[in-house]
């Protein structure tokens, strides 16, 4: 019964060891392109738009103070395996919180619809979900090591990316909050 459930379930999951898919289910496999049997041994790095992002996001998930509870959850763009960019939820319970790499599963729900691609930049990206995390532009400063004038800018080219005109308005967009 355990396997028609992970199957079937309605949100793509994933059994992931070192940050390889061990397994996947029907709808991970219908978000990210192809069969769930596609994905066996597949190093997650691949769903990434780059390999900055990977290691980035890698880097953030060693540092979450959740993380060492063994949970995790940001909002981030994904890449199908056709090469299309996405906004997914990703939710993640790892089995060795003490290395949270070694074994855990992960949830990968697709928002796209509530949500459109604009290009950013990799750090414009990171300012973003701080950003919507609710995190000011100083608190945002010391966990990216980079000065509050700095995520200012980001801010100001984020902005202007999503034709928003005050922040409340831009963090609206990216969440895909009704105005």
């Amino acid at each position: 019964m355990s396997d028609i459930a992970f199957d079937h379930a309605p949100v793509g999951l994933a059994v992931l060891e070192n940050r390889v898919i061990i397994r996947c289910n029907l709808q991970f496999a219908a978000t990210f392109g192809g069969a769930a049997e596609d994905y066996a041994d597949v190093l997650i790095a691949e769903l990434y738009p780059s390999q900055e992002d990977y290691h980035r996001v890698g880097e953030l998930l060693q540092r979450d103070p959740g993380a060492k509870s063994g949970l995790y959850n940001d909002e981030r763009i994904m890449r199908r395996r056709k090469g299309e960019l996405f906004w997914c939820r990703v939710r993640g319970r790892s089995i060795s919180p003490e290395a949270p790499f070694r074994s855990g599963i992960w949830s990968f729900a697709d928002i796209s619809e509530d949500r459109p691609v604009v290009s950013l930049t990799p750090r414009e990206r990171e300012v973003a979900i701080l950003t919507c995390k609710g995190l000011s532009a100083k608190e945002i400063g010391l966990k990216l090591d980079l000065s509050y004038r700095t995520i200012e800018t980001h801010r100001a080219h984020l902005l202007q990316k999503f034709s928003a005109r005050k922040l409340p308005e831009l963090v609206a967009k990216l969440t895909g909050m009704p105005l």
